[in-house]
C-alpha cells in the first residue's frame, strides 16, 4: 500500500476485529493536545477513508481539535475481503470496530453516499456517546412514487451489474468523472489504487446489489430499522452539506431527509455534485457547524452566543421585533374590499400598449379574488409553510396568487424567468416546492424538469388539452370562483412568508428568506422614506404608482397604492421604452414611478417618439425610484427634462435587504465625482457600519467603524433585513454577526456629510502590487471622457499583482485595444497606470437589472484578450 497524496503516515493504522482487519486513518497521534471528541467519519460505494483526507487535516490543528476516525468498510478500501456484507452486518461490523478502539463520548458522526445511512444506523445505535450527526449526499428511504435513481438502476441491470461494478472499473471510474472540477491524476489515484484488479472491486458489486429497493430485500428491515431510530436523534445538532449536482443522491432525498431530522442545518453547495468532500470547503463547513452548534453543548466548553441575539439591537429596531403591533400585507385588501377604485392597471396581452389596451382590477374585484383564490389553494391541498413557485408576470393574476398564498402562511417563491431555464431549474429545485403556479411557459418547464408538486395553471383552462398537456389540474381562474369559506388563522409574523431569488450577478442566485414581519417593514419602509400617500378619504388624492422594477411591483396592493404595469418584459428592464412608461402613467395618473437604471436609459433613448398626451402625463409624476445598480447623475439630470416635477432618488439596497440610504438628484449634483458611487444617508431605522480593509484589499471582520474616509466591507441592519439565506447555512453564518449585522459584501465608506459611497463589490477589489483599489471611482472618472458609454475596471494576473485593465463601451471604436488618443484619454482621466484599454461593443450585464457588469466575465475575457486569443 502507497501512502496517497494528502494523506499524513501518521494517521494511517490498522485495527483487527473478528471480521476482519481495518484500515483506519486516525489523527490522534498528531494531536498536541486533548480532543474535543471524536468524529466517526464512514465513506459509501464506491470510495474509501481516502474521502475524508481534507476533514482530518482540517480538525487536527486549532484550539480545539477534534479526534477523527475515518474507516475503509470492510470489503473495501484496503481493509480486508471478507465474505458478503448486507447492511444489517456492516453496521455490526463498525459496532465492533469501534468497540474495539474503545470508542466514547461525546461522538459526532459524519457519513456519505450509503456510509450516510450506515453512520446513522451507529448514531442510532449509540445514542448515549452521540454528541451530533452530519451526512453528505445520502438517503435513508426511498420516498413513495419515485424511481430508483436512473445510474444505480442502470448499474442493477441482469448481466450488467458485475460488468460495471467488478469485473472492470467503469463504476468506480464514472464516479470519479462527476467530480466538480474534474480530480488531478494524483487524487484520482488515490481513489483507484484500493481497487486494482477484479477481486478487489468484490465490495463495490456487492454494495450495489445490497441497496434495499423493496420490502422483500434482506436488508429492507436493517433499513427500516434506521428509519424508525432517527426520531430519537431529533434533539441533537445535525448538519446536512449536499452537492445539487448529483444525479444519484438529488434534492428528492435531501428534502425525505430534512423531514426525519427538521433540526439540521443545511447548506447547498450549488456547483457540488455527488464527490461534495472533493468539490466543496466540506472540512471548513464541519468545523464550523462543530463549534457552533456541537461544542457548546459539551461540558466545559466556552459559551457561544447565539446566531442572532435580538437583544443586542438598537432600540430603534427593537420596535420591529415580534410582539410588536403588526399591519398585515393584505389589510389594505380588507380594509378597501367595498372600494370600486382602480387597484391594478396591466396591458392585456401583447398589445399597443394605448389606453384602449389595458385591464382594470378594483380593489373590491382584487380584495374578493385573492379570498377565494386562498380558499381554493387551502381545499387543493395547500397548507401553511407549503412551498408555492409562482412562475407568473407581473400584473393581477400574480398579485391575486401571492396575496392569497400570504393569507393562508403559503410560502411564495419568486425566481426570475431571466435566470434562465438552468438558474431557474435550481432555484425551484432547490426551494423544496410542493406546487407550481405558472403561465404556460413556466408550466412547460415544470413539466420538462420534472418538478414536483401539484400544477395550477394561469391563463389555461382546467380540464383542456393544453392543460393536460402540461401537467395541470387546476386553473387559477377556476379558484376565483371558489364559494367563499372561512380561511385559516393567518400566519405569525415571524413564520416565513416569502423566498426571493438574488440576481446571480455574482454567482448562483441565493434564496433570501423573507418573514412576514420583514416584508411589513420593506414595506414600512417606502411609506415612511418617501411619504407615500395612502388611505385617504377620496382615494383619488393617494399617490399611484407605475411598477417597472420586478423587486417592487407586487407591493402596491400592500401599500394601499394603486399600481400600473407598463408594456414590457420586467425580465428585461431595457425593454422599457417612453411610450410605454408615459402610456402606463397616463392609465391610472401616477404619482410615482420605480425602474431602473437600464430601463431610464432605454426610456432616454426612444424619448423622441413621446407626442404631446405623453409628456403631459409625465408632467404628474411627483417622485422617482430607480435602484438596481449604480445610476449616474447625468442620467438623472437628463431624465429631468421628461419628468419636470418630479423629485429624483435612487434607493440603495440589494434583495436581502431592499431599502437601506436614499440621496436625491441635486445631492448627487452638489457632491460632484468621489471615489465611488453616493448613495445617500441611511433610512430610518436602519444603520450602517464599515469593516475596514487591510493593505492587501481584505475586510478585517473583526472591526468595524463609522468614521469617515475609511474604506471596507459594508454592514448593515435594519428591521426588514432578511430572515437568511435559504439551505445556505454556511453563507448565513459567514455573512452574519451574532448582533444582527448583515456583511453586504459591497465595499464603500462615509464622507465627512455622514453620506454612504459605494465603491464596487468586495470580490471585485483590485490588488496590484502594495495595496488595493476598488473600481467603481475609476469608472465613473472614464464615463466622463467623450465617445465612453460605460467602463469596467479590472484586474489581470493573480492578487497581489494585479494589472490594471480598463474594458469600455465605445460604439465609434474598432472592437480590441482602443486607438492611441481614446486610450489616452481613458488614461488621463481614471488618474491610474493602466496597462490597456479595450474597447468592446456590449459590456456584460447581470440579468435582473441589465446594469450591474459581470467583471468575472469581463475580466477573463480582458486576459484572453491580451494573452493573445481574439
Amino acid at each position: 500500500m502507497q501512502i496517497a497524496e494528502g494523506v499524513d503516515a501518521r494517521w494511517v493504522r490498522s485495527v483487527t476485529t473478528p471480521e476482519g482487519t481495518w484500515h483506519v486513518l486516525d489523527n490522534q497521534a498528531v494531536l498536541d493536545r486533548e480532543p474535543v471528541g471524536t468524529l466517526l467519519c464512514v465513506h459509501g460505494n464506491p470510495t474509501s477513508s481516502y474521502l475524508w483526507r481534507h476533514v482530518i487535516a482540517e480538525l487536527s490543528t486549532g484550539d480545539r481539535p477534534w479526534r477523527v476516525i475515518a474507516m475503509d468498510q470492510l470489503n473495501m478500501g484496503w481493509s480486508s475481503r471478507t465474505g458478503r456484507r448486507r447492511l444489517g452486518q456492516r453496521l455490526d461490523d463498525l459496532a465492533a470496530l469501534t468497540d474495539e478502539l474503545g470508542l466514547e463520548g461525546p461522538v459526532v458522526t459524519l457519513g456519505h453516499d450509503w456510509g450516510g445511512c450506515i453512520s446513522l444506523g451507529w448514531a442510532v445505535n449509540h445514542r448515549a456517546d452521540l454528541a451530533g450527526v452530519a451526512v453528505l449526499n445520502t438517503a435513508v428511504h426511498q420516498p413513495p412514487g419515485s424511481a430508483l435513481p436512473a445510474l444505480i438502476a442502470a448499474a442493477r441491470l441482469p448481466g450488467l451489474r458485475r460488468l460495471v461494478t467488478a469485473t472492470t472499473p467503469i463504476f468506480l471510474q464514472g464516479t470519479l468523472a462527476i467530480a466538480h472540477p474534474r480530480l488531478s491524476p494524483q487524487v484520482r489515484a488515490g481513489y483507484l489504487d484500493p481497487y486494482r484488479g477484479a477481486s478487489r472491486r468484490g465490495g463495490i458489486d456487492e454494495f450495489v446489489e445490497d441497496i434495499p429497493v423493496n420490502p422483500e430485500h434482506p436488508s429492507w428491515p436493517a433499513l427500516q430499522g434506521i428509519v424508525d431510530g432517527l426520531p430519537s436523534l431529533a434533539d441533537l445538532p445535525a448538519l446536512m452539506l449536499w452537492g445539487p449536482r448529483d444525479p444519484v443522491f438529488t434534492d428528492l432525498y435531501l428534502r425525505d431527509l430534512r423531514t426525519r431530522l427538521p433540526q439540521a442545518k443545511v447548506h447547498r453547495f450549488e456547483k457540488a455534485g455527488h464527490m461534495v468532500a472533493e468539490d466543496a470547503e466540506v472540512a471548513r463547513a464541519v468545523r464550523q457547524w462543530l463549534e457552533d452548534d456541537v461544542e457548546p453543548g459539551l461540558p466545559g466548553s466556552p459559551a457561544v452566543p447565539s446566531p442572532r441575539n435580538t437583544d443586542a439591537l438598537p432600540d430603534v429596531i427593537q420596535q420591529f421585533l415580534p410582539g410588536q403591533p403588526r399591519r398585515s400585507l393584505w389589510a389594505p385588501l380588507e380594509t378597501r374590499a367595498h372600494d370600486l377604485s382602480p387597484a391594478l392597471v396591466e396591458p392585456t396581452g401583447h398589445g399597443n400598449g394605448r389606453i384602449g389596451s389595458w385591464r382594470t382590477t378594483t380593489w373590491m374585484q382584487l380584495s374578493g379574488d385573492v379570498h377565494r383564490v386562498a380558499a381554493g389553494l387551502t381545499a387543493s391541498g395547500v397548507k401553511p409553510g407549503d412551498r408555492v413557485a409562482l412562475l407568473v408576470p407581473p400584473g393581477a393574476d400574480l398579485t391575486v396568487a401571492l396575496y392569497a398564498c400570504l393569507r393562508i402562511g403559503a410560502v411564495a417563491v419568486i425566481a426570475d424567468a431571466g435566470l434562465g431555464l438552468p438558474g431557474l431549474h435550481r432555484a425551484i429545485r432547490g426551494s423544496a416546492v410542493k406546487h407550481v403556479i405558472g403561465i404556460d411557459r413556466g408550466l412547460l418547464a415544470a413539466r420538462a424538469l420534472r418538478w414536483p408538486g401539484q400544477k395550477i395553471s394561469v391563463g389555461i383552462a382546467a380540464g383542456s388539452a393544453r392543460a393536460k398537456a402540461l401537467g395541470a389540474g387546476l386553473a387559477l381562474e377556476d379558484l376565483k370562483k371558489v364559494t367563499l369559506i372561512d380561511l385559516p388563522p393567518a400566519p405569525a409574523e415571524n413564520a416565513e412568508a416569502m423566498v426571493i431569488f438574488t440576481s446571480g450577478s455574482t454567482g448562483p442566485a441565493k434564496g433570501v428568506v423573507y418573514t412576514h414581519r420583514q416584508l411589513e417593514g420593506v414595506r414600512d419602509a417606502l411609506l415612511s422614506a418617501y411619504k407615500l400617500r395612502t388611505g385617504s378619504e377620496n382615494p383619488y388624492d393617494d399617490d399611484r404608482f407605475v411598477a417597472a422594477f420586478a423587486p417592487f411591483a407586487l407591493f402596491g396592493p400592500g401599500l394601499g397604492v394603486p399600481s400600473a404595469v407598463p408594456a414590457m418584459d420586467v425580465t428585461a428592464p431595457r425593454t422599457l421604452t417612453a411610450s410605454a412608461l408615459a402610456q402606463a402613467a397616463r392609465a391610472i395618473d401616477a404619482t410615482v414611478v420605480f425602474a431602473s437604471p437600464a430601463a431610464l436609459t432605454n426610456v432616454l433613448a426612444t424619448s423622441s417618439a413621446l407626442g404631446a398626451d405623453d409628456r403631459s402625463a409625465l408632467t404628474g409624476v411627483r417622485l422617482l425610484l430607480s435602484a438596481g445598480a449604480p445610476v449616474p447623475a447625468e442620467l438623472l439630470t437628463t431624465l429631468q427634462g421628461l419628468l419636470p416635477q418630479a423629485e429624483l432618488h435612487t434607493p440603495y439596497g440589494m434583495t436581502e435587504a431592499l431599502l437601506l440610504t436614499d440621496v436625491d438628484l441635486p445631492e448627487l449634483v452638489a457632491a460632484g465625482p468621489g471615489n465611488g458611487v453616493l448613495v445617500g444617508r441611511p433610512m430610518p431605522g436602519v444603520e450602517i457600519r464599515i469593516s475596514p480593509l487591510d493593505t492587501d484589499g481584505r475586510a478585517i471582520r473583526t472591526e468595524t467603524t463609522g468614521k469617515t474616509d475609511v474604506t471596507g466591507e459594508i454592514l448593515v441592519r435594519a428591521p426588514h433585513l432578511k430572515e437568511r439565506y435559504d439551505q445556505l447555512w454556511l453563507t448565513q453564518r459567514e455573512t452574519s454577526t451574532t448582533d444582527g449585522w448583515h456583511r453586504t459584501g459591497d465595499v464603500g465608506h462615509f464622507d465627512a456629510d455622514g453620506r454612504l459611497w459605494v465603491e464596487g463589490r468586495l470580490i471585485h477589489v483590485i490588488r496590484p502590487a502594495g495595496g488595493f483599489v476598488t473600481p467603481y471611482g475609476v469608472e465613473q472618472r472614464i464615463q466622463t471622457v467623450p465617445g465612453v458609454q460605460r467602463a469596467a475596471l479590472v484586474g489581470v494576473g493573480r492578487a497581489g499583482a494585479h494589472q490594471l485593465v480598463a474594458v469600455i463601451e465605445a460604439p465609434d471604436a474598432e472592437l480590441g485595444v482602443a486607438p492611441l488618443e481614446l486610450a489616452a484619454a481613458v488614461r488621463s482621466a481614471a488618474g491610474l497606470e493602466l496597462v490597456a484599454v479595450l474597447v468592446t461593443d456590449a459590456l456584460k450585464t447581470d440579468i435582473r437589472h441589465n446594469s450591474k457588469i459581470d467583471r468575472d466575465e469581463v475580466g477573463r475575457r480582458a486576459a484572453a484578450l491580451l494573452a493573445g486569443s481574439r
